[in-house]
């Protein structure tokens, strides 16, 4: 679908669109809010959410749990409108901006996936590191907006 990959010098001085998708076909993605610079996610894509997310200026990703292509906010109402699409200098990483307006990111509520700090210092227990929570305050209630869809999250 894009450039195949031939040489070193064209991938890192091209000007064409040449990504490096995984084994399994996938491409690291960081969005982050056009008006702040947080980052509000991680996700991937693989050729097909790459392609619409350029030709509709909405962003798609691949779901590795549902194995699937989805459009991002389609069910939440908080759709990622794109403003800018970067990629990084061996074309194997995306960086997105997007305006989501007073929307959220994240399934669990909060505006960005990165909700909670980790603390920084010694760990004198692994399994007790607390974390501060940052966002206070969700966006929407994820039980109404995805109402007994099943949690993308896997433990």
């Amino acid at each position: 679908m894009f450039k195949k990959r031939e040489n070193v010098a064209a991938i890192e001085e091209g000007k064409l669109l040449s990504p490096k998708f995984d084994k399994n076909g996938l491409i690291p993605v960081i969005t982050t809010d056009c008006k702040t610079g947080e980052v509000l996610m991680h996700g991937y894509m693989n050729s097909d959410a790459l392609k619409k997310t350029i030709e509709t200026k909405e962003a798609y990703y691949w779901s590795r749990s549902r194995e699937e292509v989805w459009h991002k906010g389609k069910t939440s109402g908080f759709i990622q409108k794109v403003i800018e699409i970067r990629i990084d200098d061996d074309q194997d990483s995306i960086w997105i901006s997007v305006d989501i307006g007073d929307g959220a990111s994240c399934h669990v509520g909060y505006k960005s996936c990165f909700y909670r700090s980790i603390p920084l210092g010694k760990i004198k227990d692994s399994e007790k590191v607390a974390m501060e929570f940052k966002d206070k305050k969700k966006k929407f209630d994820p039980n109404i907006v995805y109402k007994g869809k099943p949690n993308p999250t896997k433990i």
